[in-house]
């Protein structure tokens, strides 16, 4: 297999996929990831984030061709793209590729919807593009991580901007040479810091991949033109963001084998490396009832990448209580909490969650599987208990179930959009592949009295 060829035979292996090559269960986790998608971009649409990216941009964007998720308002599609891919990840409770920890539908699902509102499509071809766009993603995370991310970089905005390129591309049915410029516009255009990670900006970085590659097919399509080798030239993407490069991992059994397949849905609003604390710590509190309010000492034995992406001791925001592990389960212990309720600015600052937070002690176990926790619990009396979490709620050995993200969905979607527009919404999601027109489904976002509102 030639290392020069590898963004050319990727570009030519995206312009030829179809939805029949697509094995069905790729094709049904495709609808399970997009249906995740949605339901985290309707529940983040009203967030304070979201409110200032949209005052920031507004006065600049162009014509109203797309929508704004569970908004009123609609803007070009590159920033719909953008403010979309924003929505879906500020809550940090969308899709994981576990080996990677890429959230692969914000650049890709934001991209392409808003695209498909311009260029409209059929929800067949819809789910075709977003099965390849998530598929490049990833295949190109795999290749470069874990140096990639241990460096530094979001993994997220860095290759979430391959993806939405594949998939904007192929909904534009570019040619292998156009689609070949596209991945390298995408590549250009790569970025995303971990050091963002509590802030705006770790939204920030979906949302900008999707805007990104949405531009980058367009400019393809435009006669644009790139390097040919953006991915594995020496001054290319994986040799100058990583210390690694595995090509196997990107055109190894491509079309074969499916890393589309492989994708999982958080249970809890906040870093995935934390679901294992909260998934113990919901346990233990069903268990010990009114004894938690007799907590004398928390200990946590975690993974290393637990404390390194969730060490913040004292959060003192909604954003930060995401990587906080001391704040989840603190308040995974005495409210029983893990959704997006658990990790606000009120959550952040309540008397009682800091006095257990304070209580809260981890340390780094190499021997601790990243997605298990060892949890001891001292009383006032002395007395111990311990819990110890192998696999957590969410992970590929107990995966949530397509009535668990309906709920998920709906207890997100129900308190910005209302009910009503909720059940209409999820039941074109699960329909994806028989709809005629996918851009049906952003705009049954919106209720109505926000879209009447803005006309």
């Amino acid at each position: 297999m030639s290392h020069k060829d590898v963004t050319r035979q990727l570009a030519a292996w995206i312009v030829g996929c179809k939805l029949a090559d697509i094995p069905a269960s790729v094709q049904s986790e495709g609808v399970r990831t997009f249906f995740n998608w949605m339901g985290c971009a309707v529940g983040g649409a009203r967030h304070e984030t979201v409110d200032r990216a949209l005052a920031g941009i507004s006065p600049f964007a162009g014509k109203p061709q797309a929508t704004v998720i569970g908004r009123g308002e609609r803007l070009d599609v590159p920033n719909a793209a953008l403010i979309n891919g924003i929505s879906s990840h500020v809550l940090d409770y969308d899709d994981t590729h576990l080996k990677t920890i890429i959230h692969p539908a914000g650049p890709v699902a934001s991209a392409l919807l808003a695209a498909a509102e311009y260029h409209p499509m059929s929800g067949a071809d819809f789910l075709n593009a977003l099965i390849v766009g998530v598929e490049v993603e990833c295949r190109i995370g795999n290749s470069v991580y874990p140096a990639h991310y241990d460096r530094g970089w979001h993994i997220t905005g860095t290759t979430g901007v391959f993806g939405a390129a594949a998939a904007v591309g192929h909904m534009l049915k570019l040619d292998a040479t156009q689609m070949t410029w596209a991945l390298g516009i995408a590549a250009t255009q790569a970025s995303g810091l971990r050091e963002m990670f509590g802030t705006m900006c770790k939204s920030l970085h979906p949302g900008a991949a999707a805007r990104n590659g949405a531009l980058a097919a367009f400019l393809a399509k435009a006669g644009f033109d790139s390097s040919l080798q953006a991915i594995e030239a020496p001054r290319g993407f994986a040799n100058v963001l990583s210390t690694k490069q595995d090509y196997n991992e990107i055109l190894g059994g491509l079309g074969e084998t499916w890393e589309a397949g492989l994708n999982s849905y958080k249970p809890f609003a906040c870093g995935i490396v934390i679901h294992p604390t909260i998934d113990g710590c919901q346990q233990l509190r069903e268990e010990l009832g009114d004894a938690v309010n007799n907590i004398a000492a928390v200990r946590l034995r975690t993974h290393p990448l637990v404390l390194e992406l969730t060490g913040k001791r004292t959060p003192k925001t909604g954003l930060e209580t995401k990587f906080s592990v001391f704040h989840a389960a603190a308040c995974a212990l005495l409210r029983g909490d893990g959704s997006p309720t658990a990790f606000t600015d009120e959550a952040a600052n309540a008397p009682e969650i800091i006095a257990l937070r304070d209580k809260v002690d981890a340390t780094s176990d190499t021997s601790i599987h990243e997605a298990s926790v060892v949890i001891e619990v001292e009383f006032n009396d002395g007395r111990t208990i311990e819990k110890t979490i192998d696999r957590a709620i969410g992970s590929h050995d107990k995966p949530l179930s397509n009535e668990h993200l309906a709920r998920k969905f709906a207890h997100q979607s129900a308190l910005v959009v209302g009910d009503e527009v909720t059940e209409r919404l999820m039941a074109l999601c699960w329909r994806l592949p028989e709809l005629t027109d996918a851009g049906e489904i952003a705009r049954a976002s919106v209720p109505a009295s926000l879209r009447d509102a803005a006309e």
